[in-house]
């Protein structure tokens, strides 16, 4: 036998890319989170937001999750079933003309309720339509769990939002016994958890995605690209508007953009770049001609400590010890990542499989040990232990950068428990976080807005020291007080003033430091301020301004007011 003949064919290196749309991903999640319950018509539009928290929360329960085991996972949905499936059912999202519809059920549909339709109209056309507030960003965090769980079909997979996921099968359909037996196992495991899906299996994102949402239903495509000709325009992932250029240029099929038409929509095209404006670029990506890139999801990993116990423990000394001995192990992994935590989470497993929660969030990343401890020594005194404790575990969810410090310039504070953050979480655990406010920094121009109240637990915005501005005093008046300026010129510096009835006579002066008023929250008649430094006889320093120019146009002689007092 032929020595050439004899040997296996060379492995094909023709890449595969799964398609997986979840046409109906909002409406399957709700229904498996929700549990079955429906809100009544005059209820529904009251609460939006309500039901949305509820199906986030109900997606995760510590008691869920097995001990040792972090990775991320798709939870099987409970086998109980909406009892009022079948009956006309909409999701809403509240718009800036009112609320409309974002997504909605075959029975919905058959009545006539549309997506984007406003909900009087649906209401008009399906009285019996049921509603419930949508949660888009529940959904989005849902689909990047399943791209995570959807790696059991490849080595990788990228979020098609707002409802698909493209996995990478190159090279591992064989573990499936073919491309049919991979889609076949899609398909069964997406049904068994409540997703109703299309599937489709191509060597491009691009033909993959156009095969999953106009294809056939399940459907296979190989290294030819006949199949893709039949295919709508709409099939190229093109923005409306580019849409309706191609029906108006009689542009109806994917197979019409070639030849004569390519030329035509090249010069129409040439300086569009956006692929999702450039019908030609859509065309080279469905057929492999340029490459589309995509962005894998990745698993972030939960900063997590454990200990399992030689015997259960009862007393709360032993419960204790075993919390400081998380903390700082816990302590010493964000500190290896240069993280510090800003929600914790402490598990307790009993011997009767009972799992105890307890959860702490921090006014600012933190990872000081000690002060973890006390917080969650006020979160045990109600525990139950039973029979004992098994096991403990401890993680931080919720982290944020916090870079490696000198410990001594803070010794002080966090010895004696003087700093702002441990007064603020000892307060929000001892009084409640809706009994505590925080003041912030709001980048505002303006010295009397350039700080607002917020809930303690709330994360922080952006910071006021990334605008230049000059040293401000440290105490600033609740208000500007008015005050009689003596001047060389007009637009001088001043030389003496008076302030509650007392006279200064100014020995130096700095500035202006001129700030205009922010017109998108001022009238047009709004005057600009100049800011001076000045230092009396006496050595005391005030921050005065003059509000407004003469012959500005925008009021009579400008005035002067005291508005801080410096160290």
């Amino acid at each position: 036998m032929d020595k050439a003949s004899s040997s296996p064919p060379p492995p094909t290196t023709s890449r595969r890319i799964l398609s997986i749309w979840c046409r109906a991903l909002a409406i399957d999640r709700w229904q498996l989170a929700e549990g079955g319950r429906m809100l009544p018509p005059s209820s529904s539009e009251e609460g939006l937001g309500v039901v949305a928290s509820q199906a986030r929360g109900a997606e995760h329960h510590p008691a869920a999750t097995k001990p040792g085991c972090a990775a991320p996972s798709l939870a099987a949905p409970p086998l109980k079933r909406r009892r009022a499936a079948d009956l006309p059912f909409a999701l809403l999202t509240d718009t800036v003309h009112g609320l409309r519809l974002s997504a909605a059920n075959a029975a919905a549909l058959q009545g006539g309720a549309q997506p984007g339709m406003m909900l009087s109209d649906a209401r008009a056309l399906c009285p019996q339509l049921k509603v419930a507030p949508g949660d888009p960003a529940g959904d989005l965090a849902f689909l990047e769990r399943m791209a995570l769980w959807a790696r059991r079909w490849g080595p990788w997979s990228a979020l098609d939002p707002p409802d698909g996921l493209l996995v990478d099968v190159t090279g591992v359909a064989h573990l499936f016994g073919g491309e049919a037996g991979l889609l076949d196992d899609a398909a069964r495991s997406l049904a068994a958890r409540g997703l109703s899906v299309r599937l489709a299996l191509a060597p491009t994102a691009g033909a993959a995605w156009a095969l999953s949402h106009y294809g056939p239903e399940r459907v296979i495509l190989s290294d030819g690209c006949g199949m893709l000709d039949d295919l709508p325009v709409a099939a190229l992932r093109l923005d409306p508007a580019t849409q309706l250029v191609l029906r108006r240029l009689g542009l109806k099929r994917v197979g019409e953009l070639s030849g004569v038409a390519r030329d035509a929509l090249a010069r129409r095209f040439r300086s569009v770049r956006a692929p999702a404006a450039n019908p030609l670029v859509r065309l080279d990506q469905l057929l492999g001609r340029v490459p589309e890139p995509l962005l894998p999801v990745l698993a972030k990993s939960t900063p997590l400590v454990q200990r399992r116990l030689v015997e259960p423990i009862r007393h709360r000394s032993l419960l204790d010890r075993v919390v400081e001995d998380l903390a700082g192990d816990l302590v010493r992994t964000l500190e290896a990542q240069a993280l510090g935590a800003r929600r914790l989470e402490l598990g307790l497993w009993k011997v009767d499989g009972e799992v105890l929660v307890r959860k702490l969030e921090l006014a600012e990343a933190s990872r000081d040990a000690p002060h973890l401890v006390r917080l969650f020594a006020a979160r045990l005194d109600d525990l139950d232990a039973g029979f004992g404790i098994e096991l403990a575990r401890l993680s931080a969810p919720w982290c944020e950068p916090k870079a490696l410090s000198q410990r001594d310039f803070e010794a002080a504070a966090q010895a004696h428990g003087t700093s702002l953050a441990a007064c603020i979480d000892r307060l929000s655990v001892r009084l409640g976080a809706g009994a505590v406010r925080r003041p912030e920094l709001h980048a505002s121009h303006w010295p009397e807005r350039a700080q607002r109240w917020i809930a303690p637990l709330e994360p922080a915005r952006e910071r006021q020291e990334s605008l230049a501005f000059y040293a401000r005093p440290l105490k600033l008046l609740d208000r500007a007080e008015p005050i009689a300026v003596i001047h060389a010129s007009p637009d001088g510096l001043p030389r003496r003033f008076r302030w509650r009835g007392e006279l200064h006579e100014v020995e130096r002066a700095e500035g202006p430091e001129r700030i205009a008023p922010e017109w998108w929250r001022e009238r047009g008649s709004a005057r600009l301020r100049d800011y001076y430094r000045v230092e009396d006889g006496e050595g005391r320093r005030y921050w005065i301004y003059r509000q407004g120019i003469a012959g500005d146009g925008r009021g009579d002689t400008p005035e002067w007011f005291l508005q801080g007092l410096y160290a």
